[in-house]
Formats: structure tokens, C-alpha cells, sequence
């Protein structure tokens, strides 16, 4: 049975008209059109689905739409500030670390919870907090590089 999930989403009031146990993943892929969140596994492993929820990593391949109701979700295509990218994406670009890009949205959204929480991240915690997030062109010697040098940074 249908149902009306209000939530915020990328910062914008939305409401989709979907049976409630869909899964996020394609809510936000065919119901509302942003495509940036991949399908990779479907079961929760590799990471290429993460999303934000109210700011804490959600393999949204795993997620029901119904229990982001009243919160706020955050896609690849809301990382950014407007036409400023988030200091994660700058840092990609300049690292090299987008080979064939399907696992960057979920490698960007997981790395952004995990300096949310942390803003100075050693090299260890870094590894630590990426290792379920997977790439499979072999670019994770540079995501954890690209991620590192924004944790420098902010440490100063």
C-alpha cells in the first residue's frame, strides 16, 4: 500500500508517494530521478549505495524509504555547496582518485560522516573507517590519500 514519506532531502522539503518497505536506493534513483547513488551488491557490502541519514552512513540498498520520515537524507548530488564542491570532491579530483567514478558517491558520503565525526583523521582511522566502502579499479591507495589530505587540513 502506498504511503507519503516526507523527509528532507539534499536540504529541500520532498515527498514521494511509494509503498513503504521500497527501498531507498530506488526512491531516490527512479522515483526522484538522482542517479549519483549506485547499485553495486545490493546487500549491503560494498558501499557504492551509501547515503547520509541525518548525518550517520546508510547503505540505502539496505534501507527501507519509510524510516527516513522526518529525516534528512544527503545524496552525492547534495554534497556540494552550490557550485562549490565539498573540499572531499576538490581533493578526488586533485588526488586522482576517481577512476571509473561507480564507487565515488558512496566513497565521498562515507568519508565526509567519517570527518564530520572526526575532523582529524590519522591515516589509520581512515583506513579503518573506508575498509567497507570497496573499489574495484584499485584507486583506493588514492581515495585514502585524498581523504588524508583533507584531514591535514583541517588538523592545520
Amino acid at each position: 500500500m502506498k504511503e507519503t514519506i516526507r523527509f528532507t532531502l539534499n536540504g529541500k522539503t520532498a515527498a514521494v508517494d511509494v509503498e513503504g518497505d521500497r527501498k531507498l536506493l530506488w526512491v531516490l534513483r527512479t522515483e526522484i530521478g538522482l542517479t549519483g547513488t549506485k547499485y553495486g551488491c545490493g546487500t549491503g557490502i560494498c558501499g557504492a549505495c551509501t547515503v547520509l541519514v541525518d548525518g550517520a552512513t546508510v547503505r540505502s540498498c539496505m534501507a527501507d524509504i519509510k524510516g527516513v520520515a522526518g529525516k534528512r537524507v544527503t545524496t552525492i548530488e547534495g554534497l556540494a555547496d552550490g557550485k562549490n564542491l565539498h573540499p572531499l570532491q576538490q581533493a578526488f579530483i586533485e588526488h586522482g582518485a576517481v577512476q571509473c567514478g561507480f564507487c565515488t558517491p558512496g566513497m565521498l558520503l562515507n568519508a565526509a560522516a567519517l570527518l564530520e565525526r572526526n575532523p582529524k583523521l590519522t591515516r589509520e582511522e581512515i583506513l579503518r573507517g573506508m575498509e567497507n566502502n570497496l573499489c574495484r579499479c584499485g584507486a583506493h591507495k588514492r581515495i585514502v590519500e585524498a581523504i588524508e589530505s583533507v584531514s591535514r587540513e583541517r588538523r592545520g
